[in-house]
């Protein structure tokens, strides 16, 4: 489980209700059925209309990628790179084939074949990065569903808000009513902008980082594989993978100001 993203929720989600307490509000006030349909209907709708429904399919594994944590091991993938340019020095490419079926990474193992099957260097990097820009495109088409239900959630929750002033309107003549349906009114705006923050556009974020983290990690298998392809030393390899970051921190150049 990504630890991450559910205790982000819980606290969000927590403080924001403990500060309404204790401003002296009634967390049941916020409960409200029609406002939720308003705004929950409203924005899986808009969604639904946004995109085709080969996209809207993905949801579940939208979820997965929130809330499940993948775990890359990057260190192994060294290892097993390193491991098989040393068997590759001393036995030949030909002798990695039997090997091929016990890897896990996908990426990695079609690239293992495409050197097993004698293909130009040129040729496998081409087509493994092909392979991380359809990862990446898949990743980003996920956040987007994200992003457009951050996008029309507050939207709904206006219109929530002014269908519950209309109504409020036909209620002026018991002032005594107005106040409370006033207050009930902007429950949908609160559940448009709450929501839209703390779930859906933090959502997309957390894809985006997964899709950047995924990418990574591909563009360090495609050097490994290129460098083993050639016959490097497994030393150079390993220190050249070593060195790829994993994390993309921006620099500055020493001295400037």
């Amino acid at each position: 489980m990504d630890l991450a993203s559910i205790v982000g929720l819980f606290f969000g989600f927590f403080m924001l209700l403990l500060a309404f307490y204790e401003e002296g509000g009634n967390l049941g006030s916020l409960v409200q059925v029609t406002a939720a349909m308003i705004v929950f209907g409203g924005t899986i709708g808009a969604v639904i209309v946004s995109f085709p429904l080969s996209d809207i399919k993905k949801i579940p594994k939208l979820l997965k990628l929130v809330f499940l944590e993948k775990s890359y091991k990057e260190e192994a993938l060294v290892t097993d790179i390193v491991g098989f340019a040393e068997k590759v020095r001393r036995e030949g490419i030909l002798t990695m084939e039997k090997d091929i079926a016990n890897v896990q990474n996908n990426l990695m193992k079609k690239g293992l074949r495409l050197i097993v099957d004698g293909t130009e260097s040129e040729t496998i990097r081409d087509i493994l990065e092909r392979e991380i820009v359809l990862i990446e495109d898949d990743f980003h088409s996920c956040a987007q569903i994200f992003e457009t239900a951050g996008g029309y959630s507050p939207t709904m929750g206006i219109i929530g808000t002014v269908m519950g002033l209309i109504s409020v309107l036909g209620q002026l003549s018991t002032p005594e009513k107005l106040g409370p349906s006033i207050a009930l009114a902007f429950v949908a705006t609160l559940y448009g902008v709450c929501f839209a923050n703390l779930v859906w556009l933090p959502f997309a974020t957390k894809v985006k980082v997964k899709g950047k983290k995924e990418k990574m990690v591909g563009e360090m298998i495609v050097i490994g594989l290129i460098a083993l392809q050639e016959g490097q030393n497994p030393r150079i390899i390993k220190d050249r993978l070593t060195l790829q970051p994993i994390t993309d921190i921006p620099t500055t150049e020493a001295g400037a100001g």
